[in-house]
């Protein structure tokens, strides 16, 4: 028996090596710089790279504020039936398709949620910052231990609209914050919290699993993993792609979270270089983790 599981140490240390070789290789042919930590849920196995350190998360910040909703409903301090009025402040440029309808408009916090992950509405993420506040997301993540994770603003837009900044959380005022745009994260702090809605720890996570299967931005963690349900939220700036997730394998639920940063050149086509490092990476440690 002693025997057995020596082998099995063993084992496990030459996969791990293996895992880590084919990802450097990977990311040596470039482009970019990444920043990416995985784990499945079932056994434990991880892969990381560079996984500590402090990452941009452009749209990837939206799942902790849905996390904080969920949490808020639950403890009766929110309804996420209760009807929000869309102020033109709100509406911004970029990803979504509340900005399409008119200021005034009235729409159920649920729903609202709902868009800024589906189609990562930007409108309906400032919506939802502006009912619960930016402080909120982040105590939530501080109750979390995830003191990395941080919601510095609400969002501005994308490209030459940009609106002015506003929304700012206490993080989001500091300094040394503002290099980090929207918000900040780590990709051990993501996972983890990924790990922590999929066992259930925190409120309404069930739902929340549901909405980030629906989300409609596939060209990153899911590209090349057919047949596979994936339930992820993504990000993207001009030199900057990101994706956040659990793929469900037949190994058990691994948890991802890639950022690829400096990526040369600015391109929002579906063949972008960030993304394709992304999905090679995503299929490189789901095909070991998920064996």
């Amino acid at each position: 028996m002693k025997m057995c599981f020596t082998i099995s140490l063993l084992a496990l240390r030459l996969f791990a090596t293996d895992l880590e070789t084919a990802l450097e290789k990977r990311i040596a042919a470039g482009p970019g710089k990444v920043f990416l930590a995985a784990k499945n849920l079932k056994t434990g196995e991880a892969a990381e790279i560079r996984g500590g350190e402090k990452v941009r998360t452009a749209s990837t910040i939206k799942l902790p504020v849905l996390v904080d909703l969920y949490a808020l409903a639950a403890e009766k301090k929110i309804s996420l039936d209760e009807e929000l009025t869309m102020a033109k402040a709100d509406m911004v440029s970029g990803s979504g398709v509340l900005r399409e309808l008119t200021a005034g408009t009235k729409l159920k916090l649920r729903d609202v949620a709902n868009l800024m992950i589906v189609v990562s509405d930007n409108t309906a993420t400032n919506i939802c910052i502006g009912r619960i506040g930016a402080d909120s997301v982040n105590a939530r993540m501080d109750k979390l231990g995830l003191t990395a994770t941080r919601l510095m603003r609400k969002v501005r837009g994308d490209g030459n609209q940009l609106s002015a900044p506003q929304g700012w959380s206490k993080a989001g005022l500091m300094e040394s914050n503002k290099q980090y745009g929207l918000g900040s994260s780590t990709s051990q702090e993501m996972v983890a919290l990924l790990g922590m809605i999929e066992a259930g720890k925190v409120a309404g996570a069930a739902e929340m699993i549901e909405i980030l299967k629906r989300q409609q931005y596939n060209d990153g963690l899911g590209r090349k993993l057919p047949g596979l349900t994936v339930a992820n939220k993504t990000g993207s700036l001009d030199h900057l792609r990101s994706d956040v997730g659990i793929v469900y394998t037949k190994g058990g639920p691994v948890a991802l979270a890639i950022t690829v940063e400096d990526i040369p050149g600015v391109d929002y086509g579906e063949d972008n270089p960030g993304l394709l490092m992304i999905a090679d990476l995503a299929k490189l440690i789901v095909e070991a983790l998920g064996r």
